[in-house]
């Protein structure tokens, strides 16, 4: 098949030509944006889950809802290198220009200063021009303290896009690499935004730890947001996912085909366009058959392991994969932290160090109290087929 018109995309973060079994997750943030723009008091929105599920889709999605009402919106990822924020600066830098009208009123002036005394380290140089010549706001975003100085950024932010009857909404990917203090400052506007009627909404999304990690910053953090557990796909979703963009070119696939290919990738979003993709170039003809599929997903398979997988594998050090392959004795897992170390022939203090640095570079994460899981599924039987003799 011509692999100019395959259908299928899978990439970080890349919106599928079929997006489904979502609608819940975005007819509830649409939702949100609603209560908002009525003045009704809503729930911020966490979504959590395993790599290669669609959280950054859905996100960007939420990003795109947003826009399409006019709201400002800016989506970041935590992790970009760069102190958080420094990120935030750069990121609401457009978006704060977009407010400017030529005749500001008072709020957008507020909103102006406000954030210039926010970016000072950022723009140390005064460079970031609004058009309009308004000072810092001396006292207000600047007092150090990112809690104090982003609560105020925020709050002026969304007076002024009030002002012209729009929202502001922050969207967070890997929020999982917050720091206490960011998770726990974020937290803190949330609270305010709700109780004060901010026309504000926060979007996070990250692993499958980001809800205990939200709860540990601050612990009313359970009812501050709407925690939506991003997983695999249904049956029903997962054929879909496959069958619907072929449909589009004029192709179809059989049902043997789809079945296998569903059983295969568990349903994972990710993994079907990877498997989608491989199909569709080893097909000939018009419908996408069994012997397709087969073909198509070892292909699918082999692209995995080379990216997906390879990546993070060869992220770790030697003694990390060892307590990585110690943990694939309980395939996918979780396992329990004791008796990883006990495989290693040490004490769980022992590999304590290993461990925490696992979770830092985001391959590994402790659902619970003294257990730890693979944070991208499959894992296992990857290391399985690296340490096959």
């Amino acid at each position: 098949m011509d692999e100019r018109t395959n259908p299928y995309s899978p990439g970080a973060g890349l919106r599928p030509t079929a997006l489904v079994g979502r609608d819940e997750e975005l007819q509830g943030w649409g939702v949100a944006l609603e209560r908002i723009e009525n003045a009704r008091p809503t729930r911020s929105v966490v979504l959590h889950g395993l790599r290669g599920v669609g959280k950054t889709v859905l996100l960007g999605e939420f990003h795109e809802m947003a826009q399409d009402r006019s709201w400002l919106t800016v989506i970041i990822e935590a992790n970009s290198g760069s102190p958080f924020r420094d990120t935030l600066a750069r990121s609401l830098y457009p978006v704060v220009r977009e407010l400017v009208r030529p005749r500001a009123g008072d709020k957008l002036k507020k909103a102006l200063a406000t954030f210039k005394t926010f970016s000072v380290k950022v723009d140390s140089a005064g460079i970031w021009s609004f058009g309009l010549d308004v000072a810092p706001a001396a006292g207000r975003g600047d007092s150090g303290e990112l809690e104090t100085d982003l609560s105020e950024l925020i709050k002026d932010l969304a007076d002024a896009a009030q002002e012209q009857s729009r929202g502001l909404a922050l969207l967070i990917d890997e929020a999982q690499d917050l720091t206490r203090d960011e998770l726990k400052a974020l937290c803190s506007i949330s609270h305010k935004a709700g109780q004060r009627n901010w026309p504000f909404l926060l979007g996070l999304a990250g692993l499958p730890n980001l809800p205990r990690l939200l709860s540990e910053a601050k612990s009313y953090a359970e009812r501050l947001y709407a925690y939506q557990e991003i997983s695999q796909l249904g049956n029903d979703a997962a054929r879909e996912a496959l069958t619907r963009p072929a449909a589009g070119e004029g192709v179809s696939w059989d049902d043997a085909a789809v079945a296998y290919v569903v059983s295969r990738t568990r349903g994972y979003p990710y993994f079907l366009q990877e498997y989608g993709q491989a199909t569709w170039n080893a097909a000939e003809g018009a419908t996408l058959t069994y012997d397709d599929a087969r073909v198509g997903a070892a292909s699918g398979q082999a692209h995995l392991d080379a990216g997906f997988y390879r990546t993070r594998w060869e992220r770790a050090t030697p003694g990390q994969r060892a307590y990585l392959e110690a943990m694939a004795t309980d395939g996918d897992g979780p396992s329990r932290s004791s008796q990883v170390a006990a495989r290693l022939g040490k004490n769980p203090t022992g590999v304590g160090p290993i461990r925490d640095t696992l979770i830092k570079k985001g391959l590994i994460y402790a659902p619970e109290h003294g257990h730890v899981a693979y944070t991208v599924p499959g894992m296992a039987a990857f290391i399985a087929r690296q340490t096959r003799p």
